[in-house]
């Protein structure tokens, strides 16, 4: 059973900044206290292209586009596999549902198939990098969630990029184009009337958050102790790369920084 007021937490970051070092300690730090915290377990993010409101009208959920995107890169985490499983039968009974005319509509559909695929966690949450793209979706289909978003200096997200090895024909190929991507993702969180109240959003930077300042910050916000998991974290020095920012991406960092006060 959740735990009253237990608001689920959604981890959020531009690729590069750190969100699966920290989703490791929100993974543990949960588990200790019988919650579940997914590490791109994406389940919302698939639903918002799969149970549109068509979907459902026409009584078609495609389940099976569905698992072949979970499973295509699974979750990582403690109970990463155990939860696909529970999802894939939950999503298996819902598609039965819209095929018989019972689930209602779409929003309120992919608020249930959420709860229940983490159905007997204390509490859960989620890492997902690309809900930074979507927030006004995400505040739809999870609207109780507090949002935290992970921030990392450009610079070092840019070089960070361009290191990036294996098959990922979106990564940026120059500094400017990845600066600018950086740009591209905080833009939208910036601009989200939600992300203002701190009651339901926080900022964190990673250098602080491996020093502990904003690891005890993100503490406060979850309510729950990640101090004893904070070995996961680490700041490793990148290479030198230039200081100097594009005036809108200066611009973005500091407004992202300023959020951190709120």
């Amino acid at each position: 059973m959740t735990v009253p007021g237990a608001s689920p937490l959604i981890l959020l970051g531009a690729q590069r900044s750190g969100t699966t070092a920290l989703a490791g300690v929100l993974d543990a730090a949960f588990e200790a206290v019988g919650g579940l915290f997914t590490i791109n377990g994406k389940l919302p993010y698939v639903l918002h292209r799969w149970c549109t409101e068509e979907d459902v009208r026409a009584r078609h959920l495609r389940v099976d586009e569905m698992l072949h995107a979970l499973r295509r890169r699974p979750p990582y985490g403690r109970r990463g596999e155990r939860w696909l499983a529970t999802v894939e039968r939950v999503l298996r009974e819902a598609a039965a549902e819209v095929a018989a005319g019972s689930a209602g509509d779409a929003v309120a559909l992919r608020r249930d198939l959420v709860r229940r695929a983490y159905a007997g966690a204390t509490r859960f949450g989620e890492k997902y990098n690309e809900y930074l793209l979507e927030l006004d979706r995400l505040a739809e289909t999870v609207p109780d969630a507090r949002w935290a978003l992970l921030v990392r200096h450009p610079s070092a997200v840019a070089a960070s990029m361009l290191r990036w090895s294996g098959d990922r024909p979106w990564r940026p190929r120059t500094r400017e184009a990845a600066l600018d991507k950086w740009a591209a993702w905080h833009e939208p969180w910036l601009r989200h009337e939600r992300t203002r109240d701190p009651a339901r959003c926080v900022v964190v930077e990673y250098g602080r958050l491996c020093a502990g300042e904003d690891l005890d910050r993100l503490s406060e916000a979850a309510g729950l102790e990640l101090a004893p998991f904070a070995g996961l974290l680490t700041e490793r020095p990148g290479p030198q790369t230039p200081d100097d920012l594009p005036p809108h991406v200066e611009r973005i960092w500091h407004d992202l920084l300023d959020r951190r006060t709120l």
